[in-house]
């Protein structure tokens, strides 16, 4: 069946562990063995520094578009698929010994996708969501907590919006990045989570 195609070529490239090829080639580290050992773009930002960290969130991101740009122009319809196994693939990467990273930038690009094929909503879809995520971010200078109070807030969104399908997918991608998160809420708890611009607690 063409969707269980495009689930593992969605899983596939979703495995592409940005931050680890990025640190292994032109800065000859593993980022795994430095700071949360995330391979996500705050981890790589924390090792590598800012302007990686960026690079390696929008690279992150683009895996998800990408492959929703791909599957609606050759099989029209599969979007939605195809890009949530993006995100389980970042999050477990046959690539990297299944160990990866959060799923925040890919569900972000995930969401654009969903903006363009699926919803066509960009405002309740991808937009605000956004916008939640800095509103959080700024008090807070806690990208954890921003990250899944606003891919959560999206799935409301979508869901409010009409498109009940793609609300009750990114709901599961919203619990799937809350859970990925455990140690971070344990740590928000105890008032020892990460803050920009602040020193790693361990």
């Amino acid at each position: 069946m063409k969707v269980i195609l495009w689930l593992l070529i969605g899983y596939l490239i979703g495995s592409i562990p940005w931050g680890l090829v990025i640190g292994k080639v032109f800065f000859h580290k593993d980022i795994r063995n430095y700071g949360s050992g995330n391979l996500g773009g705050t981890n790589a930002a924390r090792v590598l520094g800012t302007p990686v960290g960026i690079l390696v969130i929008l690279l992150d991101a683009l895996k998800a578009l990408i492959v929703m740009v791909l599957c609606h122009m050759l099989n029209p319809g599969f979007e939605l698929y195809a890009g949530l196994a993006v995100c389980i693939g970042h999050c477990f990467p046959i690539f990297a010994g299944f160990k990866g990273g959060k799923a925040v930038a890919c569900s972000y690009g995930y969401l654009l996708g969903l903006a363009i094929y699926v919803t066509h909503e960009y405002l309740f879809t991808f937009i605000l969501p956004i916008v939640i995520f800095f509103a959080v971010l700024l008090p807070s200078k806690m990208v954890s907590l921003s990250s899944m109070i606003g891919v959560s807030s999206a799935a409301i969104l979508i869901f409010l919006s009409g498109n009940h399908l793609a609300g009750l997918l990114t709901a599961c991608l919203a619990a799937f990045v809350i859970y990925r998160h455990k140690a971070n809420i344990q740590r928000i708890k105890n008032g020892t989570e990460s803050k920009i611009g602040s020193k790693k607690k361990k």
